[in-house]
């Protein structure tokens, strides 16, 4: 598949006409678009933002070729949502995009927090900030809780001194990196009022929305199957109580629970069934899950505030 560049579209001599269809095949957008709707469930408003920003782009290719475009644009990007709602995966199907129009070199994701980017000692935040760039460079760079890198209660703090170093690179290197910053929507609008050279350099905003209940249980099927797993119909409706209550306790991170709560609950359905070694094992009772599997969780416990004995934090 030939990959567009952009000296490609810049050198070449204009053309007047660009026929649409074959300019969509030539870049081959398609099955990125299809596999981020295969691999999320819900999420329709970003999903929307997604596809507007590709078809902006493919006409900003498309005016290249024609000679009209004058500016690069600035691709930098807030992702804003609780955790577990898709930011990460999100970020990964962009950069294929991007790579795919020829507006990043290589389409890699470099996924960073704070302690990958900021020092503890004088002269070594610089030295970490440069190295992150470095690899990311050609690629997308990936700030999951951006906002912690900005401490201003604390003095003697030196995310300010990378806060500065991203900002210069955001800004001079715009054509060869795109950066992406992720987390918490009210602590990522602090995070801008106390920084306002970010989002003077963020040209897309998404928030991701919090899963429903229905989709959460979609979610879980679609995970089950991945792993040739399925829930009885008993143990189906009593993963839809789990969900109902885990959705209201503490800690909850919308699929990345789900995921938890899948892992122990094979755990279970393993120990149930090695209990009994005098029993020869169908696949069908090594694949289904059954209530009993479910409902011995913690987050049935009377009482129980916490999510099933595994605290879980934003990625």
């Amino acid at each position: 598949m030939m990959q567009a560049t952009q000296t490609d579209t810049t050198e070449a001599t204009p053309v007047d006409t660009v026929d649409l269809r074959r300019e969509f095949e030539s870049v081959d957008i398609a099955p990125v678009l299809e596999q981020l709707d295969r691999e999320l469930v819900g999420l329709t408003p970003v999903k929307t933002r997604i596809r507007e920003i590709a078809s902006l782009l493919m006409m900003e290719r498309i005016r290249r070729k024609m000679g009209l475009a004058t500016t690069f644009p600035t691709l930098h990007m807030s992702f804003t949502g609780n955790p577990g709602t898709g930011k990460t995966t999100v970020a990964l199907r962009m950069a294929g995009i991007l790579h795919r129009l020829g507006f990043v070199r290589r389409g890699h994701v470099i996924s960073v927090t704070r302690d990958d980017l900021v020092g503890q000692y004088i002269g070594h935040t610089a030295p970490k900030t440069k190295e992150v760039l470095k690899k990311a460079m050609g690629g997308v760079l990936f700030i999951d809780e951006a906002y912690y890198l900005y401490r201003p209660e604390n003095e003697r703090d030196y995310g300010q001194e990378s806060i500065e170093i991203l900002l210069q690179i955001m800004e001079s290197q715009r054509e060869d990196l795109v950066v992406i910053l992720a987390g918490y929507a009210d602590r990522m609008e602090k995070f801008f009022q106390s920084n306002p050279g970010f989002r003077s350099r963020i040209a897309h905003h998404i928030d991701f929305p919090d899963y429903s209940e229905a989709e959460l249980l979609t979610i879980s099927e679609m995970m089950l199957e991945g792993q040739n797993y399925r829930f009885t119909p008993e143990a189906r409706a009593a993963f839809e109580r789990y969900i109902a209550v885990r959705r209201t306790q503490p800690m909850f991170s919308n699929a990345r629970s789900i995921r938890n709560a899948l892992d122990r609950i094979r755990l279970r359905q393993a120990n149930r069934l090695v209990s009994r070694l005098d029993r020869v094992l169908t696949s069908d009772d090594v694949m289904s899950i059954e209530a009993s599997d479910v409902l011995a969780s913690r987050v049935f416990a009377k009482g129980a505030d916490a999510g099933d004995g595994r605290v879980e934090v934003q990625s």
